[in-house]
């Protein structure tokens, strides 16, 4: 299977550097540095992901089938 790309949109501000996933809306974060900005957004993207993951589990009960879909 193959692993999704996102892309970040990332810029400094001030003392902070900040980003936003453009794929999924709401996984944004900030670093004092651009590594750890992009440490950051990695951590919290792998985060919304397995949480949209575990709801679309529950949402479809105990008999579900998974299917890879490539856009």
């Amino acid at each position: 299977m193959l692993t999704p790309n996102f892309n970040a949109v990332i810029r400094r501000d001030g003392q902070w550097w900040i980003g936003w996933i453009e794929e999924i809306p709401g996984v944004n974060s900030q670093g004092a540095t651009r590594d750890e900005l992009i440490a950051n957004l990695r951590d919290a993207l792998a985060e919304a992901i397995e949480l949209n993951r575990e709801d679309a589990r529950r949402a479809a009960g105990e008999s579900y089938e998974e299917v890879a879909i490539q856009p």
